[in-house]
């Protein structure tokens, strides 16, 4: 053979494995780290959009953008006018529920639960950045997670949990899944309802809260895929299949696709409470499955909520299976096609730190309490984020002047400037780190005796007045403090500075008291900048410099080396 002729096919050899072993990609779970529960996830051509439950929260539903699975970058919410929607009067676990979303001839819909007012509704919008409609209610659809599906014949049907046959359950948990067409324009159900599961996999069993259901076509058959146990350890994915959109289904013989029930309990960094999946297809034309599960410290103790993960599906008999060469979903998994980053995105997987400054706006993923004031903040290169001291609490179900960030990592560190002096004890700015209503803690600069101080204080359970458990006397009154939270897993850790030194408040307070195992609810925490008036009314405002987070969980630090 040629030597020359030879060279260049090996030349050539060496390109092609050169650029085969560049385009691996590491899809680090979760690929979003924190409160980032329910996700829906829609493919159009190369691009895929994402979106999350965020219940009482406002802005409502964000949306996510990516090239590769991995890096995503939030580019809106779906709910961020007060004239679309707000949640005031309710509990912060109340509101939206599981939202999804879908693409057909140039729009994008998500579909979505109100669950104490609204009922389902479908909201759209031509750009998934938004702005996107005001939410159009269905309320034929009676239940929750409604998704659409839209067949190769340009109709659409709308999916949902519902009540048992005749609204008689056979046991608690007793649900089913049911369908309607729908027209895509006017989002009016056409024809009748019809049920497609009764309970779950096997009502013999007693199957509960069948739920967050999605139906795809492939191979000829419709697949109805959804969620099986509840959102806690007992969570599953199970699927069904038909010839026909409107049924019968039949159930996988092999269910569940997804669960990480009956693994050891012991296990080493474990990840539970898997379920809520959607398919979609990645950039090397292979099938993989969105969903949330958690990541708990001890236990079922877990302060950071349900998290996004992914993970790989494969086909087997015309049936798919998540996660198929071992049961325990992966902190790692590797692909063959390329990494695509998000210029500008913040990061969210793995260990990472950023810090948000406030000079001309507000990040969209941070958080306000049921609606947006504009009138009660103002950002400036000076003095950043100046919030005004509202009467309002974080212990009530109102409005207060809170901004707040997920809390991200099991282990992590957030960290705010505050220029504050109050007027009253009841006045009180500061950093908070806080699950629910009745379950947070705060560290604040206040007064008492006409001295400022800073104060550390706990909600009740109850819903009663804080507990204070520490407090300092603060020198030079007029001068900014720097807050400091600091989470180890199972606990918090406080810290002040007035100076260049870093002085400790409370060491390794209880985190489970946290926990959404002792909240109770559907949320995760979220380290929040806060300014109250406790009840009175006063023109005082405190301003936040920054908030710095740095997050340095053990199990990321394993998986990168």
């Amino acid at each position: 053979m040629n030597k020359r002729f030879t060279q260049a096919v090996f030349t050539a050899f060496c390109l092609v494995m050169s650029y085969a072993v560049s385009a691996q990609t590491n899809l680090v779970n979760p690929i979003l780290t924190g409160f980032y529960p329910d996700p829906s996830v829609v493919q159009v051509g190369t691009d895929y959009y994402l979106v999350n439950s965020t219940f009482s929260y406002f802005p409502g539903i964000p949306v996510f953008h990516s090239k590769d699975l991995k890096n995503w970058k939030q580019i809106g919410n779906v709910i961020d006018r007060p004239s679309q929607m707000d949640f005031m009067g309710e509990k912060l676990t109340r509101g939206l529920f599981a939202p999804a979303i879908s693409y057909h001839n140039g729009t994008f819909y998500v579909t979505c639960t109100d669950i104490d007012h609204d009922g389902n509704f479908v909201a759209t919008a031509k750009n998934p950045a938004g702005p996107w409609s005001n939410p159009v209610r269905v309320p034929q659809v009676r239940g929750i997670d409604p998704s659409l599906f839209f067949d190769e014949d340009n109709k659409a049907y709308i999916i949902y949990n519902s009540d048992a046959p005749d609204r008689k359950p056979l046991y608690s948990g007793h649900r089913t899944i049911r369908i309607y067409e729908i027209d895509p324009i006017t989002l009016k159900v056409i024809g009748e309802e019809k049920q497609l599961v009764n309970g779950g996999v096997d009502l013999s069993k007693k199957p509960v809260w069948i739920e967050a259901p999605h139906i795809m076509k492939r191979f000829g058959w419709y697949y109805l895929y959804a969620a099986e146990g509840g959102t806690s350890v007992n969570h599953t994915e199970v699927v069904f299949r038909s010839k026909s959109v409107w049924g019968p289904y039949v159930a996988y013989e092999n269910n569940p696709i997804l669960t990480q029930k009956g693994l050891p309990e012991d296990r080493k960094d474990p990840v539970t409470s898997a379920g809520h999946a959607q398919f979609v297809d990645g950039p090397d034309g292979k099938t993989y499955a969105i969903f949330l599960a958690v990541r708990p410290y001890e236990g079922d103790y877990y302060n950071t909520g349900r998290e996004t993960f992914i993970a790989p599906v494969t086909w087997k008999d015309e049936w798919p299976i998540i996660n198929p060469d071992t049961k325990e979903i992966q902190y790692r998994y590797t692909t063959a096609f390329s990494e695509v980053k998000q210029k500008g995105a913040l990061p969210q997987a793995g260990n990472f730190g950023y810090t948000l400054t406030f000079e001309k706006s507000l990040d969209p993923a941070l958080l306000f309490m049921r609606t947006i004031d504009s009138s009660s903040f103002s950002l400036s290169k000076k003095n950043g984020l100046t919030m005004k001291l509202k009467p309002e609490t974080i212990m009530e179900t109102g409005n207060p002047s809170f901004i707040g960030k997920r809390q991200q990592h099991l282990y992590c560190t957030a960290e705010t400037e505050v220029d504050f002096s109050a007027s009253s004890e009841k006045e009180k700015a500061g950093l908070t780190i806080f699950q629910d209503e009745n379950h947070f803690y705060l560290i604040s600069k206040s007064m008492d005796q006409n001295k400022p101080v800073i104060q550390l204080y706990k909600s009740s359970p109850e819903g009663k007045a804080m507990e204070l458990l520490s407090q300092m006397p603060l020198p030079g009154a007029a001068a900014p403090v720097k807050l400091r939270i600091v989470a180890e897993g199972a606990t918090y850790s406080f810290y002040f500075s007035n100076g260049t030194t870093w002085q400790l408040l409370k060491d390794k307070l209880d985190a489970k008291f946290l926990s959404t195992k002792e909240a109770g609810g559907f949320i995760g925490c979220l380290f929040g900048m806060y300014a109250t008036s406790s009840g009175e009314k006063t023109t005082n405002s405190a301003s936040f410099k920054y908030l710095k987070y740095s997050g340095n969980d053990p199990m990321f630090e394993k998986i990168s080396k």
